[in-house]
């Protein structure tokens, strides 16, 4: 038995301490939003005495929901840590957000566990964006199980519920407990254990009283005990087994636990177990499951590790002895205590006192640029919610909380000074839905880059985007939930802002050839200024960018001022010459000019140069040029046609559909990009929530005419 101690944290409440990796359990709830995974949390540590009373998410008291964007929206916006202990072993709880926008935070949980429980309600059942969650676990081999919940809903049916979860998540999903009706036949009392036939009334309150089950209690669940003792044996290593079981051998409770256990904690097969959190129904067995059923960090696998240079070194094994690796799988400022890391530590023992190596790769794109440093950490914690313990140390396989690192950033690593070591990165989804946030005033400015930058440190869905042809500040969120967060937070931070539509990169080139003159001639008294010079603009096919050709001849143009010519058209192609955006592809040729031996100079010749631009640009048919994306998006086979209905209104271009797995098909698409501004929301809504789609730039093409009028219409009013 491991040893275990008692430390107090900052408000009194004990936090557990182990001393062996095999006491740990490292579970994430997952689920929908309103699903109840964070109502089975608080009655979880109710439960097990770690808060004296269960929460209100409604009230928002919840440990899980202390964000106060959370609180407001009702529902979990964010990754929380809620560890308790049961038969002496610590359960790491991650709740983890269930609305799509927060699939980050969803990753990071994750990331950071060793078993998924899936919370599905009896009264709303599985959703498609769930059935693509259990999808996303099964690619990475999480083992799994289910939690039926709300069964005191006046519209619960678990029969149905149980039924669908069935069918959405395969056939090896089964139940492991059926729910008993009280005295009044509606509401669930009690629970009876298909393996064990032990009956768990809840009838007089929580814990409840167990007995054996009574010869009533058998013929209901006949049906259900011989399908899941079948599919035990099924997956037992013992090839015996099946043929003892047919021949009619009774299989003893002994035999078929153990083999039930393994084939949890291997990901073969996912129990299903109905609770009640409002009246306590199946906690107890809940918790018993996640003791003897999930993966203790000693049998799952670890993430790959390397040199911070990329070179290779030898697979971690969860020894709180071996080489100190852990990684950062959330970041969040508070307000007194500065920014806080949330760490799963895979190998070794963090302790307090200690200098680690902090290093992030990989995630330039995304804001982030590659960073090493070395930081001493001054005090680990154990994280109940908001709540910091300290702890004397956390070893391989635990989830703790280190405090005020000055760089360390969602995804880090954290290593030993001496042996500087980096984590494979996670994979994280690409924000997809932009907003360009400006601030109200010139002094708001500063606290903007502080705040945007503390945010983006934390999370690595956020994308931050400093546009140089809009000149716009773009932040790429994952939707409108999501962004109503990061504008909250800002403003919180005490930043004053506003958001404004997002523009679009568009281009400018000529639709046809033409001439241009220009003359800048002007005399003031003293040294005036004087230069001609004649252009011919010819447009150059896609992607060729811009030539300038010096064809005068007899010294028209004296050599000297050529490259001002030159100047001052490439200055006013930056410029703009319809709408105000970059003008591209073309040929420009000088062939004839006018120079004065005293009046004529650099500065001259750039604007003449500028305004024989503009003047062929008047008869040259300038044409607006629009970004074309190629977008592949992921939906469940029902929703094909819609899909493509809804891209052929957004002007897009199909290119075809195939086939992927679990139902799910791609379809392919050239759209143009200022159709995609908002299709991160529109397509949630078209597809139920379990749609995705990743867009790449393709090239630039001229825009309709009636599209580009209006541009050019609404740049003339600026």
């Amino acid at each position: 038995m491991a040893q275990k101690t008692q430390e107090k944290g900052l408000n009194g409440a004990a936090a557990p301490v182990v001393t062996e990796p095999g006491r740990v359990r490292n579970v994430v709830l997952v689920g929908h939003s309103g699903s109840g995974k964070t109502t089975l949390v608080e009655a979880l540590l109710a439960a097990t005495g770690t808060i004296s009373r269960a929460g209100s998410v409604t009230e928002g008291t919840t440990v899980s929901d202390h964000d106060p964007a959370a609180i407001r929206q009702q529902r979990s916006v964010s990754l929380a840590c809620a560890p308790l202990v049961h038969q002496d072993v610590k359960i790491n709880l991650l709740d983890s957000p269930g609305y799509a926008d927060f699939v980050g935070e969803l990753r990071a949980g994750l990331r950071a566990a060793d078993a998924a429980v899936f919370v599905v309600s009896a009264v709303d059942g599985v959703d498609d964006a769930t059935v693509a969650l259990w999808e996303e676990c099964a690619a990475i081999g999480m083992p799994r199980a289910v939690v039926i919940t709300r069964l005191d809903h006046p519209r619960a049916d678990y029969e149905e519920t149980l039924a669908t979860c069935q069918e959405a998540f395969g056939e090896n999903v089964m139940p492991i407990y059926q729910p008993m009706l009280g005295d009044d036949g509606q509401s669930v009392a009690g629970l009876i254990g298909l393996v064990t036939l032990r009956v768990l009334d809840y009838s007089q309150g929580y814990p409840p009283r167990v007995g054996e089950a009574e010869p009533e209690h058998l013929n209901p669940i006949a049906d259900d005990r011989n399908a899941l003792i079948e599919g035990i044996i099924a997956e037992s290593e013992d090839e015996s087994l099946m043929d003892r079981y047919l021949g009619g051998e009774l299989i003893s409770t002994d035999t078929l636990l153990p083999d039930l256990e393994k084939a949890v904690a291997r990901g073969n097969f996912y129990p299903v177990i109905p609770v009640c959190a409002g009246t306590g129904v199946g906690l107890d067995a809940l918790l018993d499951g996640l003791v003897s059923g999930a993966p203790s960090p000693l049998e799952h696998d670890l993430p790959v590790v390397t040199g911070v240079d990329g070179s290779p070194r030898p697979p971690l094994t969860c020894d709180p002895d071996g080489p100190l690796v852990a990684e950062v799988v959330k970041t969040t400022i508070d307000r007194h205590v500065g920014r806080v890391s949330l760490v799963r530590v895979f190998s070794g023992t963090l302790r307090p006192e200690q200098t680690l190596h902090v290093s992030g790769h990989g995630l330039a794109e995304r804001g982030h640029p590659d960073h090493d440093a070395d930081e001493r950490v001054a005090h680990v914690y154990s994280p109940l919610g908001a709540q910091l313990r300290e702890v004397p140390y956390a070893i391989a396989g635990d989830i703790c909380a280190i405090t005020k690192s000055g760089s360390a950033e969602t995804g880090d690593t954290l290593s030993s000074k001496d042996n500087p070591l980096l984590v494979e990165p996670w994979s994280m989804p690409e924000p997809l839905l932009p907003i360009a946030v400006v601030a109200k005033s010139r002094s708001d400015e500063d606290a903007l880059a502080k705040n945007l930058a503390r945010l983006v440190a934390g999370d690595p869905t956020l994308r931050l985007e400093r546009n140089a042809d809009t000149h716009q500040l773009v932040l790429w969120t994952m939707g409108e939930s999501h962004a109503d967060v990061v504008l909250d937070r800002l403003r919180a931070g005490g930043v004053e802002l506003d958001t404004e539509p997002v523009k679009v990169a568009l281009r400018e080139t000529f639709g046809a050839a033409a001439k241009g003159h220009g003359r800048h001639v002007k005399q003031s008294g003293g040294h005036g200024q004087y230069a001609v010079c004649d252009i011919h603009v010819e447009p150059l096919p896609r992607g060729s960018g811009f030539e300038f050709v010096d064809k005068v001849v007899g010294g028209a143009v004296p050599h000297n001022y050529i490259p001002s010519v030159e100047k001052g058209v490439r200055a006013q192609l930056e410029r703009g010459l319809a709408a105000g955006y970059p003008v591209v592809d073309l040929r420009v040729t000088l062939f004839d000019g006018k120079a004065h031996s005293v009046d004529s100079s650099d500065a001259a010749f750039q604007t003449a140069g500028a305004l024989a631009l503009r003047e062929a640009a008047a008869a040259g048919q300038v044409t607006l040029l629009e970004p074309i994306d190629e977008v592949v998006v992921k939906v469940p086979d029902t929703y094909v046609g819609a899909v493509m209905s809804d891209l052929s209104g957004r002007r897009g271009r199909p290119l075809g559909t195939e086939s992927d797995a679990g139902g799910y098909s791609l379809v392919r698409a050239e759209v143009p990009a200022t159709e995609l501004v908002r299709y991160a929301v529109e397509l949630r809504a078209l597809s139920s929530g379990a749609g995705t789609f990743v867009r790449t730039y393709a090239r630039h093409e001229p825009m309709p005419a009636h599209l580009a009028e209006a541009v050019k219409k609404e740049a003339a009013t600026r």
